[in-house]
């Protein structure tokens, strides 16, 4: 739970986030409609714990289903669960599963799927690693009993079990989550409120969800991921285009109902249509990254990671992304995000100054560069990354690098990052991605932040003096406390250079007006949202 650790603050961060229209709270029966939604990358794969992108958890929110959910106040509710209790010394929790909860093979949700679910998604997440690091016993007593005994308390448990941030604590069945956690599954089967049709899938193209008739939703209002998931649809289709404007095309005539981020030229246009309504997606927005892998040179050597960062403009960046709506962007000398209660820039001088090209080219030429190619990683599919990848390039020739620039779809980046070989093998040097503002708030499920070795996040940084520096967040008896112990995170972070982060930056989504219920959050929520 949040608790006392920055709750007030956070909440009233995100309450930053409010709807455009409140969620209804109607039955889970509906007329026979479909919502057509172009995602904001393809979905090339469907496995929400082997890996960490956006796309693929926004799609499986649709399909499985979590023991808790956050809301928009960042609290966790229960969601699979109907109850839990603790004990008094804070290590032993019961949870009991909801009655009635089925998959879509038509089998019951039972303890066992619990705890193999939870097994696999420890492996991969930060917080569910520190809960498999302090679990004692993790077990299924019966059918609805999932017992878990620790053998320290650990107070963030069920914010850990209800985090948006990815991967999150799907429900699988038992056979599905045996898979190991660095494998793709084979089968889609979920609890949630829509089937993935497997056999409409044309993979990073098109994919298709239709109505889980047994699926029952909890009896209240939806709020974020917590709530009763109410689909007014019986199908919904995404629909991923290649060209920008191909997409606005279709949104216009109406083959589209929802984008959910807009290519920025494209907003102008998009505003003229009276039929068409826009606004800010998620207004604590995105922090970009510039992210290294520090198994192979040159950015093994931190001395090569800061000279990147000497020359880095976050303008440059940003504006490649966004265009010249400054409503969009900001810089951010920060790993964290701006007007969060935790948010701390100490050490990030290396961003916020001037760009130092002579001495980024001493200290890289100190690292031992040798003019190596540089592999470059580049989504060209996802407005956003291909962006900040040429920008990128333009940097490395800049410092003389030679660039091995890989331009490719998000799927194969996806599965290249995690590729431990050298460069020349198949590997990497930098790819870009970006974290989500919600994600970025608190030390606590901040995957990109760790630097705990083979068990952090692509590209494997490692450096324990930041992770004892993550502990003693964790340890803080105070706000104070916890704020300071932030800003030395931030400060050895930026220190190591773990990444650059390339400024913070929001989007804007568009839907045709005769769609109701679109909420402004970190991800596309589909329930509680209609079409006249």
């Amino acid at each position: 739970m949040i608790g006392r650790r920055a709750a007030a603050g956070l909440a009233a961060a995100a309450l930053a986030v409010t709807a455009l229209a409140a969620p209804s709270v109607r039955a889970q029966a509906a007329p026979a409609r479909t919502l057509r939604f172009a995602p904001h990358a393809p979905l090339a794969n469907l496995d929400p714990i082997w890996g960490t992108q956006y796309v693929v958890r926004n799609a499986a929110m649709l399909v499985w289903d979590t023991l808790y959910g956050i809301d928009s106040r960042l609290g966790p509710k229960p969601q699979m669960a109907e109850a839990h209790e603790i004990s008094d010394d804070r290590l032993a929790w019961t949870i009991r599963l909801r009655s009635g909860l089925r998959f879509h093979d038509g089998e019951p949700v039972r303890g066992t799927d619990v705890v193999a679910s939870l097994e696999r998604w420890m492996v991969r997440d930060p917080m569910g690693q520190t809960i498999r690091a302090l679990r004692e016993e993790l077990s299924a007593p019966d059918d609805r009993t999932i017992r878990l005994r620790l053998t320290a308390p650990y107070p963030r448990l069920l914010q850990a079990l209800g985090a948006i941030s990815a991967p999150c604590a799907f429900i699988m069945p038992e056979r599905i989550a045996r898979t190991d956690p660095f494998t793709q599954i084979e089968e889609v089967i979920g609890s949630g409120p829509m089937r993935f049709r497997k056999d409409e899938w044309d993979p990073g193209r098109r994919a298709a969800f239709e109505r889980f008739e047994r699926y029952e939703p909890r009896d209240e209002p939806a709020d974020w991921i917590a709530g009763g998931k109410r689909i007014a649809f019986d199908r919904i289709e995404w629909l991923a285009k290649s060209d920008p404007a191909a997409t606005v095309a279709a949104l216009q005539n109406g083959e589209l109902d929802w984008w959910e981020q807009v290519a920025p030229d494209h907003a102008p246009v998009l505003r003229r249509n009276r039929q068409i309504g826009i606004d800010i997606a998620d207004p604590l927005g995105n922090i970009g990254s510039l992210r290294f892998n520090h198994l192979h040179p040159p950015f093994d050597d931190v001395r090569a990671r800061r000279a990147l960062a000497m020359v880095v403009d976050q303008a440059d960046y940003m504006r490649a992304v966004v265009g010249d709506d400054d409503v969009l962007w900001r810089r951010v000398p920060s790993f964290f995000t701006p007007d969060t209660p935790l948010y701390a820039d100490a050490g990030g001088e290396i961003l916020s100054g001037p760009r130092d090209l002579d001495g980024a080219r001493k200290l890289l030429a100190e690292s031992g560069y040798d003019g190596q190619p540089i592999t470059l990683l580049v989504a060209d599919d996802v407005g956003p990354l291909k962006a900040m990848g040429q920008v990128t390039h333009r940097v490395l020739r800049e410092l003389g690098c030679v660039v091995d620039f890989v331009a490719t779809d998000w799927g194969t980046v996806a599965r290249r990052r995690a590729v431990k070989a050298p460069p020349g093998e198949g590997g990497w040097n930098i790819f870009h991605t970006w974290h989500a503002g919600v994600d970025c708030a608190s030390p606590a499920g901040y995957t990109a932040l760790r630097t705990n070795g083979d068990g952090a996040w692509f590209g494997w940084p490692d450096d324990p003096g930041i992770e004892r520096l993550r502990e003693a967040w964790f340890a803080a008896a105070t706000p104070a406390e916890e704020r300071a112990a932030v800003a030395e995170l931030n400060r050895a972070s930026m220190a190591f250079m773990t990444w650059v982060p390339t400024g913070l930056f929001m989007a804007y989504q568009a839907w045709r007006r005769n769609v109701s219920g679109i909420v402004k959050a970190p991800l596309p929520l589909f329930w509680g949202v209609a079409k006249a």
